[in-house]
């Protein structure tokens, strides 16, 4: 039997996908629980129109995103933190901290979006980068200085 799939299955794909199934899983499973259409060529026509409203917010989505990149990429932010006599942090720099030099600057980021590639554990200046979209990442230099 043809479905096509409402949700995200494991092992069998992801919503939208057209995939052959055997009839008793498709009955006994995946339809009572509403994971699936039949695939008549009704249903085919409405899923294609959902993709194409759902690639065109996607794609919006994605503009709008690389517009807040290209704003980040212009701006620097600045974390002060405390330090011992040689010059080493008391811990590391985290993302609540970068987020909250991000609000100064005004932008609203959530610290989910922060992506450190290494900790950063001592003075300088750092390349971040902000997750915005699945496609999109803003690189923002961060300055670490000492209070």
């Amino acid at each position: 039997m043809e479905v096509i799939l409402t949700e995200d299955v494991n092992k069998l794909g992801k919503a939208g996908d057209v995939v052959k199934v055997k009839d008793g899983y498709a009955r006994n499973y995946l339809l009572p629980n509403k994971k699936v259409f039949v695939a008549t060529p009704a249903n085919l026509k409405r899923i294609e129109q959902q993709q194409n409203k759902r690639k065109a917010q996607f794609d919006q989505e994605k503009g709008q995103a690389q517009e807040l990149a290209d704003k980040l990429s212009k701006a620097s932010c600045t974390v002060s933190v405390e330090v011992n006599d040689l010059d080493k942090l008391y811990g590391a720099v985290t993302e609540l901290e970068v987020v909250q030099s991000l609000e100064v600057e005004g932008f609203t980021i959530d610290k989910k979006q922060i992506v450190l590639e290494k900790q950063i554990d001592e003075l300088g200046i750092f390349e971040i980068g902000i997750k915005l979209h699945p496609e999109v990442t803003a690189k923002v230099r961060l300055w670490v200085t000492k209070k």
